[in-house]
């Protein structure tokens, strides 16, 4: 076994760190509540990091998902917000291993350039929550194509993407035999999309751009399909161990980024005479936290690795995703205390990086979740839910 990092991944993290340097905590609060951060993403496409998995055939960089989480992690470290464009890495997965020759020669050159923008992922509904199976929008089989109608949520980005990658029902749920069969996945042009397709974005705690989007008898072409019509509920799930692996990586980067912003000041910070980092009950929360992103760090690494190899993952890529997002978590909260009072001065960023690390403990699926995944299909245990 060897554990030490390899040098291209220690030249990523150098070059991407220098990219965000560019982009202190001033630009982030600038952007407050709700402005996209196009600057910040615009220079990562120009430096390539969005193409990272686009294969070097079609323009893009040709990397695995290791180093793609490398990427997502150290944007995090830096104290920026990967969330702005991750979705362009791991909605990737679908199109390049179930998309056809002539959709990876058409989307896949423009999206690495940037002349195309993929963030969009439509798959939740406000009325199933995370029964992913029972979603009810409808793509209806035409002369030409297909009509769409029916409503997703939490489609982040939405306003902010020239492409969605889009889950919906081609078969009614009561029509078919497994409730996972039936679903079928497209890449939709929101450019041509028009007034059949409308878009309104939700404020939330974070600024994440998010959406809900209807869709009104929109039309779309045959050729929008994405593998075999009916098998979208497979494509999806292959691509989310690519998600979960990936949003682990973010994770570890702001947990990463909470401790040394904690062991900074903690160790200057003086009260009573003394560093307040020398007093076990500040110190200790902080190498606990430390401790848990380290360990969580192995198992996304083990997860990557797996996938990379075309092995099974989704156990180590759920578990990656479950342990990470709370060490990041466990991370913030120690950061927090260790600030006290001006823990939630925006000016020290701490308030802000601390909203953004809460949404993984639940998105993009909750960590119940996991457990009951891990507890029926890796324990044998009885279904939970």
């Amino acid at each position: 076994m060897d554990f030490s990092v390899a040098d291209d991944l220690n030249q990523i993290r150098s070059s991407v760190r220098a990219l965000c340097a560019r982009f202190p905590g001033e630009y982030w609060r600038g952007l407050e509540p709700d402005r996209y951060p196009a600057q910040f993403v615009n220079a990562l496409t120009e430096a390539g990091w969005l193409g990272a998995l686009i294969p070097q055939a079609y323009g893009g960089a040709g990397l695995g998902l290791t180093s793609a989480g490398v990427i997502l992690e150290e944007v995090n470290a830096s104290g920026c917000n990967a969330a702005a464009c991750h979705a362009q890495m791991y909605i990737m997965g679908t199109l390049l291993r179930h998309g056809s020759e002539e959709q990876k020669r058409r989307y896949l050159p423009k999206i690495a350039s940037g002349e195309l923008r993929l963030q969009a992922f439509g798959v939740s509904e406000p009325t199933v929550g995370s029964e992913t199976t029972r979603i009810q929008t409808m793509a209806e089989r035409t002369a030409d194509g297909y009509v769409i109608r029916g409503q997703k949520i939490w489609t982040s980005r939405a306003e902010h993407s020239d492409l969605m990658l889009l889950l919906a029902r081609t078969t009614p749920l009561d029509k078919v035999k497994k409730k996972t069969d039936g679903l079928s996945t497209f890449l939709v042009d929101m450019r041509a999309a028009g007034p059949k397709m409308t878009i309104r974005p939700i404020r939330t705690m974070m600024n994440h751009s998010t959406t809900e989007i209807f869709f009104d008898g929109l039309e779309i072409p045959a050729d929008s399909l994405v593998g075999l019509e009916g098998q979208g509920f497979r494509y999806i799930l292959d691509g989310m161990n690519a998600e979960r692996v990936l949003i682990a990586a973010e994770c570890i980067g702001d947990g990463r980024w909470f401790i040394e912003k904690a062991k900074a000041y903690a160790s200057q910070r003086i009260v009573f005479g003394k560093p307040i980092g020398a007093n076990q009950g500040v110190q200790f929360p902080i190498a606990r936290a430390h401790a848990a992103i380290e360990s969580a760090d192995l198992m996304r690494y083990k997860a990557g690795w797996l996938f990379e190899q075309g092995k099974p993952c989704g156990a180590e890529a759920n578990m990656a995703k479950l342990l990470a997002s709370e060490a990041s978590w466990q991370a913030a909260n120690a950061c927090l205390d260790a600030h006290g009072g001006f823990g939630f001065a925006a000016e020290y960023d701490v308030e802000r990086k601390f909203r953004e690390t809460r949404l993984y403990s639940i998105a993009p699926v909750t960590n119940n979740l996991i457990l009951a995944y891990l507890g029926e299909h890796v324990l044998g245990m009885p279904r939970s839910y």
